[in-house]
């Protein structure tokens, strides 16, 4: 059974699986890590997500095409991000409890705009989703031809974002007064900037990148929405973004290596037949995530204004 296991490894399917796995995780984590930088914790991404992947496949199912369908959800996850904001950046409320509501809020939303259009319906619609790109000599090249060059445009799209995020963060003069807004926002405030306005932009394009990842699932990964397709994925990329300790590259790697290890239980529970119940393997990636977390944690450096609401003009 051991090697059969370590046989998983060696297969082109299942590094397929895994950064198919790993696209909406990826987007979830750098939207949630754009907001904390920011000083803002957004734990509405279950819901953002939720509402992301109804509204983009809702937008294909009414005809629209599959690109605006993803400016679409962007839009409402954005929409979401400024509630959010209204309430935890500009009146200062807890933004733990504000943002279990934007959760409550969107998923509850989503559902139902879903049975108010689809009241009929028994069975997810499906749509024409994503396709996967054939590349002129790459997608032919055995095992990598499948593992990597076999996907859809937007899961190379998704792979894109992130060194563009970490140019911005890095190297740009929007990005340093996104960090100090996290880290030292009465210093970002002396040079004359409105942190408030930082917070609040942050917030809604860490949103609009998570409800983007939720519609990766309903138009790239699947074809059809339905209840409970997000499955804790929002609420496992908050976790990411501590194991990546608020780096976009590290952030990344969390989402691949937590995609491995689902991508391998899946397959893992081939092999156990009878002898191991397959809650086993469904916990084992959670786990595990969870230990890699405790460990990361340990030497995370979290933005020292995070959680903190910021008051124009006070001084502490």
């Amino acid at each position: 059974m051991l090697l059969d296991l370590l046989e998983i490894f060696l297969t082109a399917g299942f590094w397929a699986a895994t950064i198919r796995i790993a696209c909406p995780l990826i987007l979830g984590t750098i939207g949630e890590l754009i907001c904390e930088r920011a000083g803002v914790l957004n734990l509405g991404i279950e819901g953002i997500m939720t509402a992301g992947a109804m509204s983009g496949w809702m937008w294909v199912y009414l005809g629209g095409d599959l690109w605006t369908g993803l400016m679409f959800a962007a839009i409402i996850g954005a929409t979401f991000g400024l509630l959010h904001s209204i309430f935890t950046v500009h009146l200062g409320l807890s933004q733990h409890v504000t943002g279990i509501g934007i959760t409550m809020l969107a998923s509850a939303l989503s559902f139902f705009i879903f049975r108010m259009m689809l009241p009929e319906s028994t069975t997810p619609p499906k749509i024409t989703a994503f396709q996967p790109v054939n590349i002129p000599g790459l997608s032919d090249m055995p095992f990598l031809g499948e593992a990597i060059f076999s996907h859809t445009p937007m899961t190379y799209m998704i792979f894109a974002i992130v060194p563009l995020v970490i140019y911005v963060l890095y190297k740009t003069p929007v990005g340093l007064a996104l960090r100090m807004a996290g880290e030292n926002p009465m210093a970002l405030e002396a040079q004359g900037m409105n942190v408030l306005s930082i917070r609040t932009g942050a917030v809604m394009v860490g949103s609009a990148f998570m409800a983007v990842g939720g519609a990766y699932l309903t138009m790239s990964a699947f074809d059809a929405f339905f209840f409970g397709m997000i499955n804790g994925r929002g609420w496992i990329c908050v976790a990411l973004v501590i194991f990546a300790s608020w780096r976009p590259g590290k952030a990344l790697l969390g989402a691949l290596l937590f995609a491995g290890l689902d991508a391998m239980q899946v397959r893992a529970q081939q092999f156990a037949g009878n002898f191991i119940p397959y809650q086993f393997f469904l916990m084992t990636p959670y786990v595990l995530s969870i230990a890699a977390m405790v460990v990361m944690a340990r030497q995370a450096r979290y933005p020292k204004a995070l959680l903190s609401p910021f008051r124009k003009g006070e001084r502490t």
